[in-house]
């Protein structure tokens, strides 16, 4: 996935300014797809110099309101259907887990029940997100929501190897 897809897909369904577009990545992409504000207004400039999306108006202070074009509802729609999404994926956790080793079993044991803690902090995250979250019948809502139990289910799964591989170090 791309910014430049995250961004089309949220503008899909309303206009948005980069602010906007900032704050709905806080509560909605950035435990899938994380992204600072001078990433995202600089994917916009892009967007909007390609014709992906164009500015919609203008308000004080130069705030950008934009909107998606037919255009960027078709690159939207080709990335969805007709590219293979990146599966190989680096992990640095897993990483690190890999060269355990080198320290003592007792480092070892407390990397991996502090690794638990800090997955069940972010089910528990996902978990005040998700009761935070105003959901409706629109698509952004019901995807979003398919798109939130992965992570409760995938930050669950985390936790539970964490807790079952520290018990494995003795």
């Amino acid at each position: 996935m791309s910014l430049r897809h995250a961004l089309l897909g949220l503008l899909v369904d309303r206009t948005a300014s980069g602010y906007d577009l900032l704050k709905l990545f806080d509560t909605s992409l950035a435990n899938v797809w994380p992204a600072t504000q001078s990433q995202i207004y600089a994917e916009l400039n892009k967007l909007a110099d390609t014709g992906l999306i164009t500015i919609a108006t203008e308000g004080p202070r130069g705030r950008k309101q934009y909107t998606i074009t037919g255009e960027g509802l078709a690159e939207l729609r080709h990335w969805l259907t007709e590219t293979e999404p990146q599966r190989n994926v680096r992990s640095e956790v897993l990483l690190r887990v890999f060269f355990l080793g080198v320290v003592s079993r007792d480092q070892a044991r407390s990397h991996l029940t502090e690794l638990a803690a800090g997955f069940t902090q972010e089910e528990n995250a996902l978990r005040e997100l998700e009761s935070d979250i105003e959901w409706d019948e629109g698509d952004l809502s019901v995807y979003g929501r398919i798109a939130l139990e992965y992570g409760l289910r995938f930050n669950a799964m985390r936790r539970e190897w964490a807790e079952w591989a520290a018990g494995q170090v003795r």
